[in-house]
């Protein structure tokens, strides 16, 4: 198994957002979706963790003369409807709750935001995935201080964003755009979905093999 070429467990340091690492430089892009996620990092992620609604974490690169941000996440509670899971899924879970006991809703953390730097972006550098591994390894730990059955997103809903969680093993919540316009209460004459709600189920993930470069 080949390791990454830029691999953040050894060349980065992970830490919550703090006023210092606000200020660094960052730019994920040029479209509106990333304009969006720099004016989050930038303006409304300290405020939003001071309220207790998600901490940002930040992935720092400090081996050159500059710390650089190479890109940071958003992590809230949450939790997923059974009703909303696909019934097989829910029998195989219910089967292994001790006592039998049937929930209505199972535990859940919503990866709120998600951007990488526009210098760390590409295949040569697989941010991308490299965090949602970590994620993964995050919260399936022993050490895991509160249960957590599922990862849950909303995907920007753009081919590129939901391919990305495609490959890293999320499934789509609701069958189709228009369930989940009707479930949401999207209006009918919006021009589109602007995200799609995607779960993955943790007890039964794996961490992604590293891709083999040449």
């Amino acid at each position: 198994m080949a390791a990454y070429p830029y691999d953040i467990n050894e060349k980065c340091l992970i830490v919550r957002l703090t006023p210092a690492i606000v200020s660094l430089p960052f730019t994920c892009g040029d479209t509106e979706d990333d304009k969006d996620l720099e004016d989050f990092f930038h303006n409304q992620a300290i405020p939003f963790a001071q309220e207790r609604l998600g901490q940002t974490y930040c992935v720092i690169d400090n081996n050159g003369d500059e710390a650089k941000l190479v890109a940071f996440f958003t992590l809230s509670n949450d939790s997923i409807k059974t009703t909303f899971i696909p019934k097989k899924a829910v029998n195989k879970i219910e089967r292994k709750i001790p006592g039998r006991k049937h929930l209505h809703t199972y535990p859940a953390v919503l990866i709120g935001r998600l951007g990488v730097s526009k210098d760390f972006q590409g295949k040569e550098f697989m941010i991308g995935q490299q965090i949602i591994n970590y994620i993964k390894i995050w919260f399936i730990d022993d050490e895991n201080k509160t249960g957590c059955r599922f990862l849950v997103v909303d995907a920007y809903n753009k081919p590129s964003v939901l391919k990305f969680y495609e490959r890293n093993k999320f499934k789509y919540l609701y069958a189709d755009e228009e369930t989940e316009r009707q479930e949401q209460h999207i209006p009918e004459d919006a021009e589109k979905i602007y995200t799609r709600h995607m779960f993955l189920d943790l007890l039964h993930t794996e961490i992604l093999p590293m891709p083999e470069f040449k």
